[in-house]
């Protein structure tokens, strides 16, 4: 099936009654009557698997009323040539239909409808919270064209006193020494610092701008709760999973909650390990040419599980007497801090599959795994550097 926006052209293959191969094109809308009637026709030929082109969404309304009822396949675009100047909607379908025939095509891989349902929620609220955040930096440049530098001495303007004092602001009755007075915690030791901050020129045109914007970020405060709320009771049945996957370095409850959204809670679907990274897109990418291998730059894959797991690898780089944390360094030495959240962007998803699978913890290694495993390599790079400042050195174990 080639699908599109308003129709779906649908290349049906069966065999006659004397073997020979037989083919029809027809053409449906995508709305859903004729969709049902398009599932009807199929289903009267006897039909068990379908083959779709996953074409932005549009695949979404075609797969909902075939699933099921047919054996789906849905296949990446990129994973289909088609020859130049000679390609129309029709001669789509019948090249999708000719390679399904043959056993050339590779599906993608569909999660359980609870799963899609859970990662529309996680994807809606990522957007969210992006969208906070960009608020949050127009509320950081309306106050710098206001001379207020409030973020220079307060490290979260969101906080409780920056809160108060940007309401203060907004009402305009307060000098800034009084404002400086609603600071709270540690905050109060800086007053004299605060006061400073809040002189400015702070105009009828900042105040209006900057109501709307705390009114905005209210809003996805609580739309970003909301959804909190609705992914919590969509997994209350895997508790002791997200539980499993929060000990991995770099991992934390959100953060969990959206790689299995991603990735779902079948690991059988993943034959290995490898598998599974191979499909997320997180190990180098195969370019061989004429016997020489070529740039093996990772390919691309699943955006929004790409970027919790770089997110998370970042977040295991900072941690100290880790595993992964003395891997980013590692990495990052040689090739850079990139490349290194890559790696252990790769190592944490392999330790997610063997969560999910078993049902287990996450086992430290320590940061001293790798000189362990390495430790006839480091005696001799050490000792070779000595010996070229001209000492003689002898290596023996320690009592």
């Amino acid at each position: 099936m080639d699908v599109h926006k308003e129709d779906v052209k649908v290349c049906l293959v069966w065999r006659g009654s004397a073997g020979e191969r037989c083919e029809e094109v027809r053409t449906f809308s995508t709305m859903t009557r004729p969709l049902l009637s398009m599932r009807e026709w199929l289903e009267s030929y006897n039909c068990k698997v379908v083959a779709i082109e996953s074409t932005g969404n549009y695949w979404k309304p075609v797969f909902n009323l075939l699933e099921g009822e047919f054996e789906v396949m849905l296949v990446n675009p990129s994973h289909l040539k088609y020859v130049e100047g000679f390609k129309t909607d029709a001669k789509d379908a019948r090249w999708l239909a000719e390679l399904l025939e043959h056993g050339l095509l590779r599906g993608s891989f569909i999660p359980p409808r609870e799963i899609r349902d859970l990662r529309d929620m996680t994807r809606y609220r990522r957007k969210l919270i992006d969208e906070h955040s960009a608020e949050v930096n127009r509320v950081h440049k309306i106050l710098e064209d206001a001379n207020i530098k409030l973020g220079c001495v307060a490290t979260d303007i969101f906080g409780v006193s920056g809160r108060a004092i940007l309401k203060a602001l907004l009402e305009g009755e307060m000098t800034p020494e009084e404002m400086a007075e609603l600071s709270k915690g540690r905050l109060r030791n800086k007053r004299e610092q605060l006061a400073e901050s809040l002189v400015g020129r702070f105009r009828p045109h900042h105040a209006l701008l900057l109501s709307r914007m705390l009114k905005h970020i209210d809003f996805l405060e609580g739309a970003i709760e909301d959804c909190d709320t609705v992914i919590e009771g969509m997994l209350r049945p895997f508790v002791s999973k997200i539980e499993n996957m929060d000990t991995v370095t770099g991992i934390d409850v959100r953060a969990a909650q959206d790689i299995i959204a991603e990735v779902g809670m079948d690991m059988s679907v993943f034959p290995t390990h490898k598998h599974l990274c191979s499909w997320a897109a997180m190990c180098p990418g195969n370019r061989e040419s004429g016997g020489k291998r070529k740039s093996g730059k990772t390919r691309k894959g699943n955006k929004w599980l790409r970027s919790i797991l770089v997110q998370c690898a970042h977040a295991a780089g900072h941690s100290r007497n880790t595993y992964l944390g003395a891997q980013f360094g590692r990495f990052a030495a040689r090739k850079g801090k990139q490349r290194a959240a890559i790696a252990v962007g790769h190592s944490i998803l392999e330790a997610i599959y063997f969560i999910l699978r078993d049902d287990v913890p996450y086992q430290e290694l320590g940061p001293e795994y790798f000189d362990k495993i390495n430790k006839n390599h480091i005696i001799r790079h050490y000792k070779k550097r000595l010996e070229a400042l001209g000492l003689v050195v002898e290596v023996s174990e320690a009592p």
